[in-house]
């Protein structure tokens, strides 16, 4: 069954809606190297998550838009509480949610509030890139999932440089699409909070993304 419930793409393209996706992976280097084989180039280390256990490598999808490969941290001891993104639980690498820019995080988040999407507490993020430059940053929670990562969690750089800027390009994403048992209630959300994603009804939560490269246009999930 293929239930429809996205509208036709506005003038907003969905670079400008998708901040990055997240492909979690059971093992860093897994994820790293099934990504330099789809787009043809090298992710680049991004830096450890202090206390999370994960790490992650990036690659550019255009100007303000990324694609984080995020896996377990060896070099860090087993965290106390499961990792973010069901990290411990996956077999296989996957693209399990995915994070939008806002510029006021906490109107944004109120807003979802009040509609009865609730995305979680606001916090503070903070990593260092391998070139030893620190990089900060403020989101909702992304253990919170949101009808299985499908809603993304909102995240604001602020002061940062966009990681997008420093990773090398591995395509353009051109194209995100989901399904889910609950697509109507999951568009309700989008809509609320102003994410134009087309979403169809699906027996599973599914993510789907279209990037263009000069090897042709792959689809991540």
């Amino acid at each position: 069954m293929h239930d429809d419930v996205g509208g036709a793409k506005g003038a907003v393209s969905v670079k400008d809606i998708v901040d990055h996706l997240v492909y979690a992976t059971p093992d860093l280097s897994m994820g790293v190297q099934r990504i330099a084989e789809w787009l043809g180039v090298e992710p680049v280390p991004g830096g450890q998550h202090p206390g999370r256990g994960t790490r992650n490598a990036l690659v550019a999808l255009g100007p303000a838009s990324y694609l984080e490969i995020v896996g377990p941290d060896p070099d860090q001891p087993r965290p106390g509480a499961p990792r973010w993104f069901r990290i411990d639980e996956l077999q296989q690498p996957q693209l399990v949610t995915w994070a939008t820019p806002v510029g006021d995080i906490h109107e944004v988040a109120h807003r979802g509030a009040a509609a009865g999407i609730h995305l979680g507490s606001i916090g503070d993020g903070r990593r260092i890139r391998a070139d030893g430059v620190a990089l900060t940053w403020r989101f909702s929670d992304p253990a919170v999932s949101v009808y299985d990562g499908v809603v993304p969690f909102l995240i604001d750089w602020g002061a940062s440089p966009h990681p997008a800027m420093t990773a090398p390009p591995g395509g353009e994403l051109i194209d995100l699409r989901a399904q889910h048992p609950n697509a109507r209630a999951v568009k309700r959300c989008l809509d609320v909070l102003g994410l134009d994603v087309v979403i169809e009804h699906g027996e599973s939560p599914l993510l789907v993304a279209t990037i263009r490269t000069p090897r042709g246009d792959i689809e991540l999930r």
